[in-house]
């Protein structure tokens, strides 16, 4: 999947945080200016054919809902993170995070512990 775009992050945060709603009702969550109905509705039939939404008809009227999970775009964003920044090696990463010090070597230490008991269970 493809990274979105902050616009796209806009509107998939209020999928994720309001749950399944119609392009109308999205578009009362702006502030004024409001984005146009059809400049919304572009960014939401691109995100379905992108595979972020999707929808279900009723009456002649698609109601839209978020068809990934915050969890998983989020993974899915880390993942592409540490292939294009790291070369795919989560060892790199976490040896970033002790190198510039937004982790201490004892918590790495209390991280490894946890996993080691982790894989006992």
């Amino acid at each position: 999947m493809k990274r979105l775009t902050k616009k796209e992050e806009i509107i998939m945060n209020l999928f994720w945080e309001k749950g399944p709603m119609y392009v109308k009702d999205l578009q009362e969550y702006y502030d004024d200016p409001k984005p146009h109905i059809n400049t919304l509705s572009t960014q939401v039939r691109t995100l379905e054919s992108n595979g972020y939404i999707d929808h279900e008809s009723f009456s002649g009227s698609f109601r839209y809902f978020a068809a990934v999970s915050r969890q998983e775009y989020s993974k899915m964003s880390m993942n592409s993170l540490i292939d294009k920044c790291f070369g795919k090696s989560y060892l790199s990463v976490v040896s970033s995070f002790v190198q510039d010090e937004k982790i201490t070597l004892d918590e790495l230490k209390e991280l490894i512990d946890r996993i080691e008991k982790g894989k006992d269970k």
